[in-house]
């Protein structure tokens, strides 16, 4: 009889949990969706990104997906839904954040200061268009660039981006005789047709025309600098890129995972040889209690292991490893693990505060050597350190950051890293 007993009240219980359950992810038919908040985005644009449409159902579960898929677009900064059953409508509440912003960046570490002056939108028109044009000075040398991103035609899953860049730097080239500077400088016009397969995958595949042009710079460290006094090389790019992103985020935390590959050829119209290179790059986010965000980014990469001073893969301090220094080393294959952990000082509405600790490691093939020089301890290199991040959440992308990373095997080896928005 007690078995019955129990067996009846299970059953009661279950019955109450799968109604309880079937009330939370109800089935709700939508005549209208709305979104609230909204000043230059357009609502054709945000449509793209959510599962819910006119005429469908709707459940509770999918509508909090939609919620976090408005929350990732880069314009907005937070969204939430309401879902009107006796009206059968459905409104999204967001939060825009500034997008048309002057670009005024600034970075310095031993050796080299630089700035940059320009305007960016990553919300061109509304509609997730990215238009930028810029100015820089880096080693008193002149560079500036023109780039215009339509992630999706229309309503079709194609897009296509367009880019005008000149690049001039001051480029450290390493020699078996020592290091010779040469101003470098960089023409190119590039156009890429991208392919979406969904809201989280997408492939490009793109062409740049380019120039390359290497000058003796007038500062040098050696009385008989070895290399060509100039070098002018016409060349073709063509590229392959694929990308998968699974990041949410919300405010300045981030969760999640994403990573590409790109496979580039370059063609010297010269002396009609190629050059390949293969890279990968992988980010993995995860939040840690309420206020720390663990980041850890993997970067590896190939290329044609000419014995040439021309290398593509560097060390420096602004791109991989912090503290290290500006171009101190040059590679024709790298492998490098930064990680950081970010625990919130400060999370207001407008305004947030980080501090960092954070470690960059990384090792690199010398032209012309042998993949095992990765796993040569004499390569590699392995900073530490910590810094600070303060944050306003209003407007996209503005992080200031400051770190300060040491060599753990040579403590005289240091830098401080000045920047805006996270390292990565």
């Amino acid at each position: 009889m007690f078995r019955r007993f129990f067996l009846l009240v299970w059953l009661v219980l279950f019955c109450l949990f799968a109604d309880l359950t079937a009330q939370a992810d109800s089935q709700v038919g939508i005549k209208a969706i709305y979104f609230e908040g909204l000043k230059r985005t357009q609502e054709t644009y945000l449509l793209r990104y959510i599962h819910a449409t006119v005429g469908d159902t709707v459940t509770d579960s999918l509508l909090q997906e939609d919620a976090q898929m408005l929350k990732n677009i880069s314009s907005i900064g937070y969204a939430n839904y309401r879902l009107d059953t006796l009206n059968e409508t459905l409104t999204f509440d967001v939060e825009e954040v500034t997008t048309l912003l002057p670009i005024l960046n600034f970075g310095g570490i031993e050796g080299n200061v630089w700035f940059q002056v320009g305007f960016s939108d990553i919300n061109w028109r509304g509609k997730g268009q990215l238009l930028s044009a810029a100015y820089q000075n880096s080693d008193g040398r002149h560079s500036a660039n023109i780039y215009y991103r339509v992630p999706q035609i229309i309503n079709t899953n194609w897009g296509f981006s367009v880019s005008l860049n000149k690049w001039s730097s001051r480029e450290p080239l390493f020699f078996p005789e020592g290091t010779v500077n040469y101003d470098y400088d960089n023409n190119g016009l590039g156009l890429t047709a991208i392919r979406h397969f969904g809201f989280h995958r997408n492939l490009e595949i793109g062409g740049t025309y380019f120039i390359e042009e290497y000058e003796k710079s007038a500062l040098q460290f050696l009385e008989n600098t070895p290399g060509p006094n100039a070098l002018r090389q016409p060349k073709w790019l063509t590229k392959v890129a694929y990308t998968e992103n699974f990041l949410n985020s919300h405010y300045f935390y981030l969760e999640g995972v994403t990573w590409y590959t790109l496979l580039q050829n370059v063609y010297n119209t010269l002396d009609k040889t190629w050059f390949h290179s293969l890279q990968f790059q992988a980010k993995y986010y995860k939040r840690v209690g309420d206020k720390g965000n663990l980041a850890v980014r993997l970067k590896l990469g190939i290329a044609n292991n000419d014995n040439t001073p021309f290398a593509p893969f560097v060390a420096d301090s602004q791109v991989n490893i912090r503290g290290i220094g500006n171009r101190i080393d040059r590679g024709t294959a790298q492998a490098v693990l930064n990680a950081e952990y970010r625990h919130t000082l400060l999370d207001k509405k407008k305004w947030g505060a980080q501090a960092v600790i954070f470690s960059d490691s990384g090792t690199w093939r010398d032209p012309g050597g042998q993949l095992r020089d990765l796993f040569n301890p004499d390569q590699f290199r392995q900073f530490v350190g910590g810094g600070f991040r303060v944050i306003y959440t209003k407007i996209y992308g503005a992080v200031l950051r400051v770190d300060y990373g040491v060599d753990i095997f040579n403590t005289k080896e240091k830098g401080l890293v000045l920047g805006l928005g996270q390292y990565f």
